[in-house]
């Protein structure tokens, strides 16, 4: 009964003393990493707080609104984009992991097998389709007007000799329509969740030299915050990169 009432206390001076941080999340794999450092955050007082949320617009808006504390979700060009496009002021402060764009068939083992005017989705939002499209031109599928532009849009193919059809679909549910199409465009984070293996399944990956590490995001009058701080420098041990490298199998890649 003491053992009770001293663990019945601690959990109660804890609860006392926590700084908490509501973090928006997408399932897989942000989540996963987040709850991997929530024991350690709780031993520094932290109290981390996991809301997941499976698309790609709430977790900036509920952060930008002061819903949220911060979110962990997005990369650098996609949250430069939302800004612009929603007049918000969201930061990062710093890289977490890399997560590949993968094209995904469930009808052809090889790109060279694609038919003409195969069916071809891509991630509708600007950063990801364009990030689609230039996976495509670097492998020779298709040519745009500008390679480097990562805002390409289908409107920039200059070139497309296999008259390749395309659809341009919300991310996460490109996986629900794969057996539906000739080739998805899928992010890492909705292929695990989607049980693909992206070193295996993808017939075309991104390498690891892409611009596109995820990272965590809060607003400009929270970055200083002492919980943010705990948290960046704990998703940033040899223990997360440990966890990634070993929980992933090379499908999402450390980034720090």
């Amino acid at each position: 009964m003491k053992k009770l009432l001293v663990a019945f206390a601690a959990v109660a001076a804890f609860s006392a003393h926590a700084e908490t941080i509501k973090v928006a999340a997408s399932p897989v794999p942000h989540a996963q990493i987040l709850e991997f450092v929530k024991p350690a955050l709780a031993k520094e007082g932290v109290d981390l707080q996991i809301k997941v949320f499976t698309d790609y617009v709430q977790p900036n808006v509920q952060v930008a609104e002061k819903r949220l504390d911060a979110n962990f979700f997005q990369h650098q060009p996609y949250l430069d984009e939302f800004n612009k496009a929603k007049g918000t002021h969201l930061v990062s402060v710093g890289a977490v992991h890399l997560e590949p764009l993968g094209a995904y068939s469930s009808k052809f083992k090889k790109l060279d097998e694609l038919p003409s005017g195969a069916n071809v989705v891509i991630p509708n939002d600007a950063t990801n389709g364009g990030r689609a499209l230039l996976l495509l031109a670097n492998n020779g599928l298709i040519t745009l007007k500008d390679p480097t532009n990562i805002l390409s849009t289908t409107k920039d193919i200059t070139a497309n000799p296999k008259n390749l059809k395309f659809r341009e679909l919300e991310a996460a549910t490109l996986p629900r329509v794969l057996t539906q199409v000739d080739l998805a465009l899928i992010n890492t984070n909705y292929a695990l969740e989607a049980k693909l293996d992206p070193s295996k399944d993808a017939l075309l990956i991104e390498g690891s030299d892409s611009p596109y590490v995820n990272i965590l995001v809060t607003r400009e009058d929270n970055k200083d915050a002492d919980a943010v701080k705990k948290l960046i420098a704990a998703l940033h041990t040899p223990e997360v990169k440990q966890f990634i490298e070993e929980k992933y199998k090379g499908a999402i890649k450390p980034a720090f």
